[in-house]
């Protein structure tokens, strides 16, 4: 059974960084951080950036960067086509929910 989680968490790892990869070609700053924070998009003195906490487990980036690319011209990229299921998946499992919310938070 560790195995399986183990190699799940893995694949949900390569996801993850694709996602971050085409986040970046889409002109998003993704940071990775630890802090008392969920993460997401957030806007920071007029930028867009995509926030995640290293705390989080694979899967909670996951959603955090699907929600944050659902309005952006992903067509514009090649993306696998594991990534393009793995975002429509998490875009059918979060359609109902209201967590993913734009910040407009200030880093002092």
């Amino acid at each position: 059974m560790a195995r399986s989680r183990d190699s799940r968490q893995a694949t949900t790892r390569r996801l993850v960084d694709e996602l971050i990869a085409a986040a970046r070609q889409l002109g998003l700053e993704v940071r990775l951080e630890t802090g008392p924070f969920r993460g997401g998009h957030c806007i920071k003195q007029g930028d867009e950036l995509i926030m995640l906490n290293r705390r989080h487990p694979p899967e909670v980036h996951l959603a955090l960067l699907a929600e944050a690319l659902r309005t952006r011209p992903l067509d514009t990229l090649y993306l696998k086509p594991a990534v393009r299921r793995a975002l429509e998946e998490a875009w059918a499992r979060s359609s109902s929910s209201t967590d993913a919310a734009v910040l407009d938070v200030a880093f002092d």
